[in-house]
């Protein structure tokens, strides 16, 4: 049994650790709060490339600062900053113990989001890790699930993909053929996209109702 996890935003609270950070960075610079607002919008939860916002940040705030020294400072400023729930923990370790075979596939560069799973010790929970940047592919791309799928001598077909991005994740899963579960973090499912196979509020209780429902179908 298959179980492709998402990182950021699902297993470990990413934005909460970019906001923080966000406030911290603007009152260094003796900028209002309120621009905290700006830089938290303009990042897309992550998804906008990283030299992008640094540009964009230089611009705004008529930094001196190089470019690519704000881009390592929005690579690694926030992750010692970031959190994973001990229900989720529990969750990826109640799957293990069902016979899941669990890995992460996430997007980004290879030493930050490998500094993110050291920092909240996840490296226990799963069976292997699949970043884009190593890759050469990324989310949506349904490679990047077949990557994941042969890491662990598995198939896609019967699978899941557990993530919170509608795009990368959920229609990414869907394409290669997985289930898929939505870690909807409180919001609203787009309309007129195609819904998940489940949904619920956070990480654990989407790997615990996969757990459940393979569970009751066996």
């Amino acid at each position: 049994m298959l179980l492709l996890v998402d990182l950021d935003n699902t297993l470990v609270d990413r934005a909460s650790a970019f906001n923080s950070w966000s406030v911290d960075f603007v009152r260094l610079l003796r900028r209002p709060d309120s621009e905290a607002a700006w830089l938290i919008e303009s990042d897309r939860d992550g998804y906008e490339p990283r030299d992008s916002l640094a540009r964009a940040i230089k611009e705004r705030f008529r930094l001196d600062t190089a470019v690519e020294d704000l881009v390592d400072r929005l690579l690694y400023e926030h992750v010692d900053s970031m959190t994973m729930e001990d229900c989720t923990k529990k969750a990826l370790k109640n799957a293990k113990e069902h016979g899941w075979k669990i890995a992460i596939v996430t997007n980004g560069t290879t030493t930050q989001q490998t500094l993110k799973i050291q920092r909240v010790g996840l490296e226990p929970y799963v069976d292997a890790v699949v970043i884009s940047e190593a890759e050469r592919v990324k989310k949506p791309d349904s490679k990047i699930f077949q990557i994941a799928a042969q890491r662990l001598n598995s198939e896609l077909t019967g699978g899941w993909m557990v993530g919170d991005h509608p795009t990368a994740d959920i229609a990414g899963g869907q394409a290669a053929g997985l289930e898929t579960g939505w870690v909807s973090r409180g919001m609203e499912w787009p309309k007129q996209v195609r819904s998940p196979t489940l949904m619920a509020a956070t990480a654990a209780e989407v790997i615990d109702n996969v757990v459940h429902r393979s569970a009751l179908a066996s």
